[in-house]
């Protein structure tokens, strides 16, 4: 399988974490104000996509609404029409479409996506939020990657978008963190043992556990290594020492001069 490769402004620009956000000053993560501050300040941004009732892809971290917003409920029990009504907790914002941050950015800064998993078991999935993704990605021309931790999430976009660069984000898959997720699971994922099925050029793999073994085979093998979340500048310069870039929040990552 073809690997894509990651275009260079990955590596090169600090990756905003659900975009720039920023609580205090009313920046809801994954929101188009975290967008917007984000591409004004040239970084990078990474998003995350939930799928609607009716089969949008919509900017959103959560299987439910009930961190973010003041409503309850499952995302994918609502339209995306009903979505881009519910306002951010602390914000003028309302949850966009994919379609709608594709157009905020416009190709200005690189675009890094996860796919979240639909099937709540890092299993097969039934592709819809995929084949949205893809379709919402049609000419659309600026630089952009797609990740999941599901590796099966990867596998359908290397069907449906074989042109864009993808990933797996990946994880100590610590049980008692990703509890209900059995162990049997967190061990076999661990290994990240889909990166070359999947036809990945890159992992984003969780900070505090840069040092694993095959973290390094990987990257001997030609693999990009982002991480995720890094969030002061010692922690940054720590996962540096491995890590080609990092996803970022909470502090200005320093900008290539």
């Amino acid at each position: 399988m073809t690997r894509v490769p990651l275009p260079d402004g990955f590596l090169r620009l600090p990756i905003a974490h659900r975009a720039l956000h920023d609580t205090a000053a009313g920046r809801i993560e994954n929101s188009p104000a975290a967008v917007a501050a984000a591409v004004a300040a040239g970084y990078g941004i990474e998003i995350d996509l939930q799928l609607s009732k009716d089969g949008e892809a919509m900017v959103f971290h959560d299987e439910t609404l009930d961190r973010l917003t003041d409503e309850t409920g499952p995302v994918n029990a609502r339209t995306a029409a009903e979505l881009g009504h519910v306002r951010l907790k602390g914000s003028t914002d309302t949850i966009p479409t994919l379609a709608q941050v594709l157009a905020q950015i416009d190709g200005r800064v690189p675009l890094l996506i996860e796919i979240k998993d639909q099937s709540l078991t890092m299993g097969p999935t039934d592709g819809r939020l995929e084949a949205a993704t893809a379709d919402a990605l049609k000419g659309y021309a600026g630089p952009v990657a797609l990740m999941s931790f599901n590796p099966a999430s990867v596998a359908h976009m290397s069907r449906l978008a074989p042109h864009l660069p993808r990933g797996l984000t990946t994880s100590a898959y610590d049980p008692d963190d990703w509890a209900p997720l059995p162990a049997d699971t967190c061990a076999r994922l661990r290994e990240i043992p889909d990166y070359d099925a999947t036809g990945s050029s890159f992992i984003s793999h969780e900070a505090h556990d840069l040092n694993r073994p095959r973290v390094s085979e990987l990257k001997a093998q030609g693999a990009v290594i982002l991480c995720w979340t890094i969030r002061s500048p010692e922690d940054e310069a720590k996962a540096r020492t491995i890590a080609d870039n990092v996803t970022f929040e909470g502090y200005a990552a320093p900008l290539p001069a």
